[in-house]
Formats: structure tokens, C-alpha cells, sequence
């Protein structure tokens, strides 16, 4: 069951900043490792040893049963893949999804990578799904509303030939991993509730190149398209400002190219 999300107290944010920079930290380390020929268990294990080693817990290990750090997303799969001895081949896509916990309070985050060089295809769906999530931040604000956010990636995945994975959304997040609202990522401009400053809360798109249709695999966890198309994934947690907000897990690699896409959305 979800809980409630609060606006955050300072000491709170302060918290949740903490656990931001070391999963921020973390996703920005493990790129130079994603190469062919390593498997998702040792990008795992790199990921876990990270987050320790600098001051932070890996929430998802002990998470209904998980037993990793991460959840590592190759190709086909939409989300919670299991890291395992599966080898990443040269063209492999694959998402690293990471949540850290910091005295209390949570931060999650996840970023797509390529083992190799990507397909044009893979290239293409990668990027359309960052942008669907910087659309989708760009809507965040005191007094908009989650159906603004939904709209917008809906409407930017249609443009590029996507379709929105709908059995998955964002969530709420701070003294528990999940909170209440639910983020979605359809949805018509001015519905569902609106949102208020201090509220922090995820939003973390995954679009696939084909149907939007998925379906489980038998660990119980990860979770593949139907027709075996490709999927990908972005995911920041982004406190809610008066005037927009602010993208608690931005990555240093990301941020000019953020800064462009914005100013350019809003000039």
C-alpha cells in the first residue's frame, strides 16, 4: 500500500539531496563499465559496492524479497530486470534503475546505457524517452497537475512512434521508497491531482519501440514487451517548487544538454 506524500521538511530535503548525489554518483560511475562481455551481475555488484562505500543504502536489496542493488533492463525488457550471468553482447540497450536511502529518506533514479555501439533504432527510442521525461518535468510546478505531466509524454511518445508502457508509473517518494500519488504517464491536461510545493515525486516514463503491452517472466520480477520490441526507460525524483521544480537527481553528464532542451522549450 502507498503512503501518503508530505511536503518535505528541510531537514527531509536536505536528506533526500544526500541520497540523490550518491545515486546520481553511482549511475554516472557504472557507465564506463557497460561493455560487451560483462555480465549485469558484476554491473550490480559495482553499483552495491558503491553506494556503501559512500555513505548509502541500497534500498532495493531486502525490497519485497530482492536481493539486489539495482534492477538491469536488457532490450526487450520494460523493467525490474534481475541481474544475473547474462553477458552484454556489443549493441545491447539497457537500463540501470537504482534507489538509495540516506538517514531515512529515499532517492530514485535510473539512466539508459549502450554495451557497445547502439542501433539506430535503440539510439532513436533512447533519446525520445529522455525527452519524454524532460517534458514531462518541465510541466512540474505549484498548481499543475499530474495529468499535465501524462499528457505531454504521452502525446511526445505518439510523435516518435512510441507507445507509453501504462502498468508502470511514478510515484511519490521520501521516507518510503513508494508514496502516494501515483504518476502516470497518459493522461489528459488539467485531470488528477494537483500538485503543491514540498511534494517530491518520481517520474519515470518507459516507451517501447513497438506495442505497449508486456508481459511477466517467470523470476516473479522482470518484466518484457509482448512482441519483443525494445524498451527504454528514464526516471528522475524532482521536488515541486512554487515556480517548477528542482531535478534532485541530475547528473553532471546531462546537465548542459537539460539546460538546452529547457530553454529551449521555454523560449
Amino acid at each position: 500500500m502507498l503512503q501518503v506524500t508530505h511536503a518535505k521538511t528541510a531537514a527531509m530535503l536536505d536528506a533526500m539531496r544526500d541520497a540523490a548525489s550518491i545515486a546520481v554518483g553511482v549511475l554516472e560511475m557504472i557507465g564506463e563499465h557497460v561493455v560487451p562481455g560483462v555480465t549485469t551481475e558484476a554491473l550490480d555488484r559495482r553499483c552495491h559496492d558503491w553506494i556503501v562505500g559512500h555513505g548509502g543504502v541500497p534500498a532495493c536489496v531486502g525490497y519485497l524479497g530482492y536481493r539486489h542493488a539495482t534492477c538491469i533492463s536488457v532490450n526487450d525488457v520494460v523493467c525490474h530486470g534481475v541481474p544475473g550471468s547474462r553477458l552484454l553482447k556489443d549493441g545491447d540497450l539497457l537500463n540501470i534503475d537504482v534507489v538509495v536511502q540516506r538517514d531515512g529518506l529515499h532517492a530514485d533514479t535510473s539512466a539508459m546505457y549502450v554495451a557497445g555501439v547502439p542501433s539506430i533504432a535503440a539510439a532513436r527510442l533512447s533519446r525520445a524517452t529522455q525527452e519524454a521525461l524532460w517534458l514531462g518535468i518541465l510541466e512540474v510546478g505549484g498548481g499543475k497537475t499530474l495529468g499535465d505531466i501524462g499528457a505531454v509524454i504521452q502525446d511526445h511518445a505518439r510523435r516518435n512512434g512510441c507507445s507509453v508502457v501504462r502498468d508502470f508509473c511514478g510515484h511519490g517518494i521520501g521516507t518510503a521508497m513508494h508514496e502516494k500519488p501515483e504518476v502516470r504517464h497518459f493522461g489528459q491536461r488539467g485531470t488528477g491531482e494537483r500538485l503543491m510545493p514540498g511534494m517530491t515525486i518520481t517520474i519515470e516514463p518507459i516507451l517501447n519501440a513497438g506495442a505497449r503491452e508486456v508481459r511477466a517472466l517467470a523470476d516473479g520480477w522482470t518484466v518484457a514487451t509482448r512482441d519483443r520490441s525494445l524498451s527504454a526507460q528514464w526516471e528522475h525524483t524532482v521536488l515541486v517548487t512554487t515556480d517548477g521544480c528542482e531535478i534532485l537527481t541530475l547528473r553532471p553528464s546531462e546537465a548542459a544538454a537539460w539546460k538546452a532542451f529547457a530553454a529551449s522549450r521555454r523560449g
